[in-house]
């Protein structure tokens, strides 16, 4: 029993590992682009590169799409398939507005008057934000362990840009709160429609995004850069902005918001190490105990395991599945597949116990 039971354990939590992956990932990537970023910062100004970002994010992510297609060259592949349902769209066109429009430009507004340490520090608010609307508004659970986990990594994050000197409340500093709460929105919208294929909703964010930047950016008074320059900032923003962001839609879909949003909060840290590959330096006393908050944090995250009687009512969608304990249905054509494959299906009603996360098919409610 005890064998039995410790087996159990260690796969629930390679099980947990695998599902933060995604959003680890998204992390790391996101957190890379910063340092990079920051090489082009001098030549480009920062409304400016912000589009050029997107832009990148969005022109990359469809011409990945575009090779997917040729490559896979399935149904489930076909363009045709790339489409957001009617239901869905104003929730994504929600997500665009805030995360992708009103939030970079709140957060360059806010930039014009306040300095960039404070600015670091404050920009921890979207994580907590993310957090609360998604355990208070959309009702996504949580227990003790994950807001622990939550506090620790956000901890780790303000002492990671914590800067000495009296702290003061100013319109820059209230634009780029306001930034983080218009980012938290972005987040829990998204979460709305993580079921349709993850590049083209970053495709689309990216696209939208970039294109609104860049406008402002030129009616600022921007110039654009040399070729080269645009090149670099849109490459970087293919890799952090758009890879990144279709990760973090993938695991919007496995673990929900609240979690994904904590995951996601330990970018910082992957950007501080690569500023220092980037420009070596002894790091300090404050580094260290953020990554201890950090590591311990997510690791408190991925030791979780809700398990709970739980009813899942009658639902139809479509999105990537494997034909697992959720997906028990037939195919029309007769096509039976263990490979992940894409199309509108209906599940039954369905009363049973497991360790899950608040996924796509776990988004029910808790009563206590």
């Amino acid at each position: 029993m005890r064998t039995d039971h410790k087996l159990v354990s260690q796969n629930t939590l390679m099980s947990s590992i695998q599902s933060a992956a995604p959003a680890l990932a998204a992390a790391l990537l996101f957190g890379a682009s910063t340092p990079l970023a920051k090489l082009l910062a001098g030549d480009v100004s920062p409304l400016l590169l912000a589009g050029l970002l997107y832009l990148g994010s969005g022109t990359g992510l469809a011409l990945a799409m575009l090779i997917r297609h040729a490559v896979q060259r399935t149904p489930q592949s076909g363009l045709g398939a790339l489409r957001i349902s009617v239901p869905e769209r104003p929730w994504l066109l929600g997500a665009i507005l805030t995360g992708g429009v009103l939030g970079p430009a709140l957060l360059m507004a806010g930039l014009r008057t306040t300095d960039g340490a404070s600015a670091s520090l404050l920009l921890n608010i979207e994580g907590v934000l993310t957090a609360v609307l998604a355990w208070v508004v959309f009702r996504e659970n949580a227990d003790r362990s994950m807001v622990a986990g939550m506090a620790a990594i956000v901890s780790g994050g303000v002492l990671l840009s914590w800067q000495p000197g009296p702290a003061t409340l100013s319109t820059g500093v209230l634009l780029i709160i306001a930034a983080c709460a218009c980012w938290a929105v972005d987040n829990n919208l998204t979460r709305k429609v993580s079921t349709n294929d993850a590049m083209l909703i970053a495709c689309l964010k990216g696209l939208v995004a970039g294109v609104c930047n860049t406008i402002m950016a030129f009616v600022a008074g921007s110039a654009l850069p040399d070729f080269g320059t645009v090149a670099a900032a849109m490459a970087v923003g293919f890799a952090g902005y758009g890879l990144s962001l279709a990760l973090f839609v993938v695991a919007l879909r496995t673990l929900g918001t609240a979690r994904t949003g904590a995951y996601f909060s330990v970018a910082p840290l992957f950007g501080v190490v690569i500023s220092l590959l980037l420009w070596p330096a002894v790091p300090g006393l404050m580094f260290w105990l953020a990554a201890l908050l950090m590591a311990g944090g997510v690791w408190l995250h991925v030791r979780e395991r809700h398990a709970h009687p739980h009813v899942h009512e009658p639902l139809t969608h479509a999105h990537s599945h494997r034909h697992d304990e959720h997906h028990q249905h037939t195919h029309v054509d007769g096509r039976e597949s263990d490979e992940p494959h894409s199309h509108v299906h209906t599940h039954d009603a369905l009363a049973h116990s497991h360790a899950h996360y608040p996924d796509v098919h776990h988004r029910h409610s808790h009563s206590h």
